[in-house]
């Protein structure tokens, strides 16, 4: 149960980690480009970011998870970013939607914050079962 507990109270903070990351990278993306796609934009490079941070935090402080070698890092960075594309969806769902409702950056900005939140919980599980297995089951 204390493990239970750690676990969750520690991808809690890696997701606000990244949520904080993907965000920051919008507004600073925003700041320095207004022209064509500037939000559509901003939202790809705060994704990227995002994830890539995701990534290296729940690989080694969630499921402590060592690959054996690039192609296995490769093949182990491909099953997570296939996982995180339904969790994507649904957070740009929420970021999108909230700004055709609104037309508020405030808004886009709670939107995908609240997609993130429900996105992050869900690939907790997709990772766990498909991503992160204890045994290497794509060599």
């Amino acid at each position: 149960m204390i493990n239970s507990i750690k676990i969750a109270t520690c991808y809690g903070l890696f997701a606000l980690v990244a949520t904080i990351t993907n965000i920051f990278t919008q507004v600073v993306s925003i700041y320095f480009y207004t022209g064509l796609l500037h939000i559509q934009i901003s939202i790809i490079m705060g994704t990227a970011t995002g994830l890539i941070i995701k990534y290296l935090l729940d690989k080694k402080f969630i499921f402590k998870y060592q690959t054996k070698n690039l192609k296995h890092e490769t093949r182990t960075f491909i099953l997570y970013l296939i996982m995180g594309i339904l969790t994507t969806l649904i957070f740009l769902s929420f970021e999108l939607g909230f700004h055709i409702i609104y037309q508020s950056d405030a808004m886009r900005y709670l939107g995908g914050i609240i997609g993130l939140i429900i996105g992050y919980i869900l690939k907790y599980f997709l990772d766990k079962l498909f991503v992160f297995q204890s045994v290497y089951l794509y060599e």
